[in-house]
């Protein structure tokens, strides 16, 4: 049982996500543009998701690289489906309603309920409760929610595989972004970048002053999650080049600093393209006339407001 929850369960939802890719990478031959670039973009992901566990890990960082350069000489194209009618549209919004929205809730509501399950599992000797992975909660609360849109919405299995194609591709490769940002946090820690960070701050900011130490540590957990696009991967390394030696260090409560730091970090990402899966796919799911800045233009200038208030409760609160 522990290896079936594990491993193979995990390995389940991988495989269904590179038979999307495929999917994907099959109706990519039928593009009039760019078509043997679109179709290796989304075959390699499919390998990756499928195959993974038993590919090397330089085969899988050379197959990204590939990826990386077919993105950036635009070779990845959108593929030619079939639009429903306005018409179509209006009946079938006006036939399910607000009822549209209660998959999209429950993969939320049902992942939250099985980050609270546990089991059992032995290591050197001795019990412990381990949490399920994460691609288990997410996929388990996925197909739940899929179950739920075919009892609401009754579509047709056609259209069910065309619209998951169609949503992917729109996303295009900015779907990977939240994974290889996640993994750059850890390599920016093994490489030791918040120790070097901590230096060059050191050599502007004045010892022992608490008003500069915070501010630059909440400007700096902004900024570096804005360009990493992840305020987990910020988190570590400007709490240790920063946080810590010039706030933490200097009296600060370090339950208080560090709860407000990492929601310092999310308002920067409300103002960067990089975090892909809050700000650039909305944009493409609902087809915004700006396809790039349009979410993020809404959020701006709360986000800016957010920054300053951050200061003023962590000098309040934290010391």
């Amino acid at each position: 049982m522990t290896q079936f929850l594990s491993v193979y369960l995990p390995e389940f939802f991988y495989v269904l996500c590179g038979l999307v890719s495929f999917d994907c990478a099959l109706r990519a031959t039928k593009n009039e543009e760019a078509r043997i670039g679109t179709a290796l973009f989304w075959s390699l992901l499919g390998i990756i998701f499928m195959f993974g566990k038993m590919i090397p890990s330089v085969v899988t960082g050379i197959l990204l690289v590939v990826m990386g350069c077919l993105t950036a000489t635009k070779q990845v194209r959108m593929g030619k489906f079939v639009e429903s009618t306005p018409e179509f549209r209006q009946k079938a919004s006006e036939r399910v309603g607000n009822k549209i929205f209660i998959p999209a809730v429950s993969i939320g509501l049902m992942a939250l309920a099985l980050s609270f399950v546990k089991y059992n599992v032995e290591v050197d000797g001795v019990i412990k409760a381990q949490a399920l992975d994460g691609a288990v909660m997410t996929g388990t609360a996925c197909l739940v929610a899929l179950v739920l849109a075919f009892v609401i919405c009754k579509p047709k299995v056609s259209e069910t595989r065309s619209d998951t194609s169609r949503l992917l591709m729109q996303v295009g490769a900015s779907c990977l972004l939240p994974q290889l940002l996640g993994a750059l946090g850890a390599v920016f820690k093994e490489a030791g970048v918040g120790d070097v960070i901590s230096q060059i701050i050191s050599s502007v900011v004045p010892s022992g002053n608490i008003v500069i130490g915070v501010i630059v540590y909440v400007l700096g957990m902004v900024i570096f999650t804005m360009i990493m696009g992840n305020a987990f991967a910020a988190f570590t390394v400007i709490t240790i080049g920063i946080g810590y030696p010039f706030v933490i260090a200097q009296g600060g409560n370090p339950a208080v600093i560090g709860a407000l730091g990492m929601t310092a970090g999310y308002c920067g990402t409300l103002m960067t393209p990089m975090a892909a899966n809050f700000n650039i796919v909305p944009c493409a799911v609902l087809e915004t006339k700006d396809q790039k800045w349009a979410v993020i233009k809404a959020q701006a200038p709360m986000a800016l407001i957010m920054i300053v208030i951050h200061i003023i409760l962590m000098l309040v609160l934290g010391f």
